[in-house]
């Protein structure tokens, strides 16, 4: 099985570029498996500056949905999904069965040879939402990310830059 890592965190914490070091530290060429899509001008300026910072070492795979199939496709190097978060987005927003989509997701896991770096923000430390949809979303998050880090080999808690070993 391959070794799974998780980096989790708040908005502009230092998961990413965190996730990215930790990533390379395991191999180099490695694959970047991006899952936010272009929304809007402000989220293409997001997408825009996370491939600024990346150099030659990476190959970018643009994956909105179907983690399971780029994971298998790419398990000849370290991974880096970035991030589940956009991923549940996109399957919640398209109305896709994300609890499915995460047991594949995890039931895939033990198949993998190379290691996986995933990306996950801690949306659960705020207040309760106002509205039905963001409260399934925090709490589907809250689900998801547990649900990754039992399987993970190593979680990683990320706050205003510093890494903080969790598991």
């Amino acid at each position: 099985m391959a070794r799974i890592l998780l980096v989790t965190g708040g908005a502009r914490s230092g998961k990413s570029t965190h996730a990215e070091a930790r990533t390379l530290a395991l191999g180099r060429p490695a694959h970047y498996i991006a899952t936010a899509e272009i929304w809007d001008e402000e989220m293409a300026a997001r997408i825009a500056l996370h491939q600024a910072r990346r150099g030659p070492e990476w190959t970018t795979h643009a994956e909105p949905l179907d983690l399971v199939k780029v994971l298998r496709a790419t398990d000849d190097a370290p991974r880096l999904v970035d991030c589940l978060t956009l991923w549940l987005t996109n399957l919640m927003l398209g109305e896709r069965d994300w609890e499915a989509a995460a047991k594949a997701l995890l039931a895939s896991l033990p198949d993998l040879a190379a290691p996986v770096v995933f990306v996950s923000n801690e949306v659960g430390l705020g207040i309760v939402p106002d509205n039905r949809l963001a409260r399934d979303f925090r709490d589907a998050a809250g689900f998801l990310n547990q649900w990754v880090a039992a399987a993970a080999d190593e979680v990683i808690f990320t706050v205003a830059g510093l890494p903080m070993k969790v598991k």
